[in-house]
């Protein structure tokens, strides 16, 4: 394992992106355990690209522009979900002293769909995990699914991190009307803001 590896991974994972919204989101409206649940979420959302692009799947995504068009739009409307989600003060973005316990399986879900539902993830893989193969190495496929386990677990605890740091400054945001209603507008024009940059990406 590379430390030019490790830096290149903690630099991606620490850069804030809708995994890091959604996460955030998660500590500051339910606790630091609904961040952690929320993180967990996000990175099961990475299997699907790891997986993709070890098997050579994330070709189809850079080669087929109807296959990345729907794969991307699907997740711009998802991303405009969750930003009326939070606007409306509905659904697991609502930041309230007493909010009821989310089912954890439903905080997952929309952890992995965020992720899913982004198909430049899929070729970040088919592109960055390969610069860390050498060229004929006998065992390629396990070396490529042992970086990509040491992404996703990095991944797992920057985002955990992450969740609980807004879990502990909750109580001061809930204790502040101003600053809650602010912190919504501000999660849903980021989330917003990453569609359009999503609908504007190409292939």
């Amino acid at each position: 394992m590379s430390i030019e590896f490790l830096l290149t991974t903690l630099v991606i994972v620490i850069t804030p992106g809708t995994g890091v919204l959604y996460t955030l989101a998660a500590g500051l409206s339910r606790g630091g355990r609904a961040g952690v649940v929320a993180a967990s979420g996000c990175t099961l959302g990475i299997v699907p690209h790891m997986a993709a692009a070890v098997t050579g799947l994330a070709t189809l995504l850079h080669t087929s522009a109807v296959a990345f068009q729907v794969i991307k739009y699907a997740g711009v409307a998802y991303l405009l979900y969750m930003a009326w989600s939070t606007l409306r003060e509905r659904g697991g973005l609502s930041v309230e002293r007493d909010t009821a316990p989310r089912p954890a399986l439903r905080v997952i879900a929309d952890g992995v769909l965020i992720n899913i539902l982004n198909p430049k993830l899929s070729i970040f893989f088919f592109a960055f995990l390969p610069q860390f193969v050498s060229t004929g190495e006998p065992a390629a496929l396990a070396r490529m699914l042992e970086l990509g386990a040491v992404f996703m677990a990095l991944t797992f605890v920057v985002f955990a991190g992450y969740g609980l740091f807004a879990a502990a400054v909750r109580n001061h945001v809930i204790s502040r009307p101003k600053v809650l209603t602010w912190m919504r507008r501000g999660f849903g024009a980021a989330f917003v803001a990453m569609g359009a940059k999503l609908a504007l990406t190409d292939q």
